[in-house]
């Protein structure tokens, strides 16, 4: 997960605010959901005016599934 909120950090663009006409700053990042799809939204606030936005990062077809699972061998035995 540590990764996924790397990656989304990395490619978000804050926004302006829109009454101060300046970029706002990013304050946190939080996950909102885990499954089926991951979302993050990240927090930014404008420095001057110290209004609020919220931008959500949607993850789609992320995550592929294993190749081959693990399971408990049975074992029979004979009574």
């Amino acid at each position: 997960m540590v990764d996924r909120l790397r990656s989304a950090a990395e490619q978000l663009e804050a926004p302006i605010c829109p009454d101060c006409q300046v970029e706002m700053k990013w304050f946190r990042s939080e996950l909102l959901a885990d499954e089926p799809t991951p979302i993050i939204a990240h927090l930014f606030v404008c420095p001057h005016c110290k209004r609020a936005a919220k931008v959500e990062t949607i993850f789609r077809g992320s995550q592929a599934p294993p190749e081959k699972l693990s399971a408990p061998r049975f074992i029979a035995y004979a009574a």
